[in-house]
């Protein structure tokens, strides 16, 4: 099934392509026949989208709650938590430093075509100058239903924590509560397996709207831009799958193999929120336990997006850039953090990064319409920092685990049986037996 749905993916984003620029040649952008096509392409995808949402807060809340309730004591979810924390303030300042040096060394807002561009201020809406007292305070919920109706992670994200403490505290008398979040865990993931087999259709749709709109010329006209980004990306993802090589070896290149389909699910369509499901179900594979995946994965959703914050350092420094605005180093570190700040939360919302990238160019007063610059291929460059956040929160889960001593043998996708002797019972039986042993051995060299 994993690998036919790869395969469906990729034929969606292949057709979504083709048949986007089909529509965006064929019909003038103010015909009534084009905006019927591509309000039926976005529906295609919107609809993905809503499921998508559907799932987030009760998964997001039920594993949190399972995994902290399952830790036992309260040392091991400490020691767990600060090495999570340890891991995504590193990750998080490589990011950074990383997006920092390169668009220094490429400078790719040098030359922009800054003369066209329109008031973006009215297109991303009403700019919030971005304060740290308010951040820190909408953290915590003042109502757990409020946050799980607007998929508020890091107000769910609390709220879990604390149910989860709770729960273990209380022990036994908090088992069927556990229980319960233990069944609707596994709803939710069932529910997950159901709404992907329509990824393909939703990944279509959403290539074909924005192609139709944009044509592929797009593509051409910011053709340094996107390749110096993507070039950033892929050292990024050296530096973070090196690093998690230190600690897995070569079980580095199975867990790349586990989260492709993820990564495409997220390159596809733009959202972190939407891969999510997915990469419980790869990592389970891959060996990494519930209780431990239900504790790093949505903490690495809200704190560890090291492709976001390498687009956004990217984005802003790019934008004064290209209005000839020259930063010092400290300025451009401060913006730095600011964003670092600012990002936590954004991948439940797509394309959320363009207002976060608003607020700081308004709080240092830089060019807010600079957002027009990219808004033309954000979808292009969300695609790819998207995928980046999951390859960075695959990677943290399974060091930490690693770490940890808990990750397990990798689920095998296929075990060729082996065929008993059918002379007699006993050889029968010896056959199974010889069977299980040979597949025990094989998954302990797989350690």
């Amino acid at each position: 099934m994993d690998k036919r749905l790869t395969l469906w993916i990729l034929v969606g984003m292949i057709l979504g392509v083709a048949v986007g620029y089909a529509v965006h040649v064929s019909f003038a952008q103010d015909s009534t026949q084009f905006e019927y096509l591509t309000k039926t392409f976005k529906l295609l995808s919107d609809i993905f989208l809503n499921l998508i949402k559907l799932l987030v807060a009760p998964l997001i809340l039920s594993t949190i709650v399972v995994g902290i309730a399952h830790m036992g004591d309260s040392s091991a979810l400490g020691r767990i938590g600060f090495r999570a924390i340890s891991w995504f303030i590193v990750a998080s300042f490589i990011s950074i430093g990383l997006g920092l040096l390169m668009v220094n060394l490429l400078q790719p807002g040098i030359g922009a075509p800054v003369d066209n561009i329109t008031n973006a201020a009215a297109t991303i809406g009403e700019v919030k100058k971005l304060d740290f007292w308010d951040f820190i305070l909408s953290i915590f919920p003042k109502n757990a239903f409020e946050a799980m109706a607007t998929n508020n992670i890091l107000q769910i994200l609390v709220f879990a924590l604390f149910a989860g403490i709770a729960l273990s505290a209380v022990g036994e008398k908090g088992a069927p509560l556990v229980r319960g979040a233990e069944a609707l865990a596994e709803m939710m993931l069932q529910i997950t397996h159901y709404v992907m087999r329509y990824a393909p259709v939703a990944v279509f749709g959403a290539l074909a709207a924005v192609v139709s709109k944009s044509g592929l010329a797009i593509l051409l006209t910011y053709l340094e831009l996107v390749g110096e980004f993507y070039l950033s990306l892929a050292l990024l993802w050296t530096i973070l799958l090196s690093i998690g090589a230190i600690f897995l070896g070569r079980r580095i290149w199975t867990l790349i193999r586990y989260i492709r389909e993820p990564m495409l699910i997220a390159f596809s369509t733009a959202s972190s929120e939407a891969a999510l499901p997915k990469l419980f179900e790869q990592l389970d594979r891959f060996g990494v336990p519930r209780r431990i995946s239900g504790f790093m994965l949505p903490l690495g959703y809200s704190f560890n997006l090291d492709g976001s914050m390498m687009y956004m350092s990217f984005a802003t420094i790019f934008i004064a850039q290209a209005y000839g605005i020259d930063l010092s180093i400290g300025t451009q570190i401060l913006i730095l953090l600011t964003l670092m700040i600012s990002s936590k939360g954004v991948a439940a919302v797509p394309r959320a990064s363009l207002v976060v990238i608003t607020g700081t160019l308004a709080m240092f007063d830089l060019p807010v319409e600079g957002v027009a610059l990219i808004l033309a291929i954000d979808q292009f460059l969300d695609m790819g920092r998207t995928a980046t956040n999951v390859v960075g929160n695959a990677v943290a889960t399974s060091v930490i685990t690693k770490w940890e001593g808990m990750l397990e043998v990798e689920e095998p996708e296929f075990v060729e049986p082996l065929h008993a002797p059918a002379h007699t019972a006993a050889h029968g039986k010896a056959g199974l037996d010889l069977a299980s042993d040979m597949v025990t051995d094989e998954r302990k060299t797989k350690l």
